[in-house]
């Protein structure tokens, strides 16, 4: 009975605020050392007091919540890091040239079975670079990785295979036009 009274005892010093008071801070500083930005810092330390809030009753042992909480904000920052290798943010701008010039009414035109279906009459060699960035959404690495091939051939082919994708598309535009008449 005297240990789970003094269980129920620790179970109380968990009270979130007073977990946020006493570890706020040294989270923060570690999330700053990590990120080298306030504003991810923040969302980091926010986003960990989170998984607490959802999680947190399943820790065993009270005595190793700061341990748990700087653990969970590690592991945090390491998925974000591997979602942002993954899939880079960048402005429209700074991706200007790698993006195909297809005109408006083009995508206005796209639907999905019908650009699967020309993905079909691609080149082999640029429809699984194609299908594996477009449908799969790989990056370039792993696309080289998958194919055992250079990252330079893998953005070659990609950008070889939508100029295939987008002749295929233009050329199948009057049958479409034809048959909905």
């Amino acid at each position: 009975m005297a240990s789970e009274d003094s269980y129920n005892k620790g179970r109380a010093d968990l009270d979130f605020q007073s977990l946020v008071d006493a570890y706020y801070a040294p989270l923060f500083r570690f999330a700053l050392s990590l990120t080298h930005a306030e504003n991810d810092a923040y969302d980091l330390v926010q986003e960990t007091f989170m998984i607490w809030a959802a999680k947190g009753h399943q820790l065993q042992d009270v005595s190793k919540v700061k341990t748990w909480l700087f653990t969970t904000l590690h592991r945090r920052f390491l998925e974000t890091q591997r979602r942002f290798v993954r899939f880079p943010h960048l402005e429209i701008t700074a991706a200007e040239e790698e993006l195909p010039n297809v005109e408006p009414e083009v995508v206005n035109r796209i639907d999905a079975q019908s650009l699967v279906l020309l993905l079909g009459q691609v080149d082999p060699v640029f429809k699984a670079p194609l299908a594996l960035y477009y449908l799969e959404e790989y990056s370039y690495n792993e696309i080289a990785e998958i194919l055992a091939v250079p990252l330079g051939t893998v953005k070659s082919r990609i950008a070889r295979g939508l100029a295939e994708l987008k002749v295929l598309f233009l050329r199948a535009k009057p049958a479409r036009k034809e048959r909905a008449q």
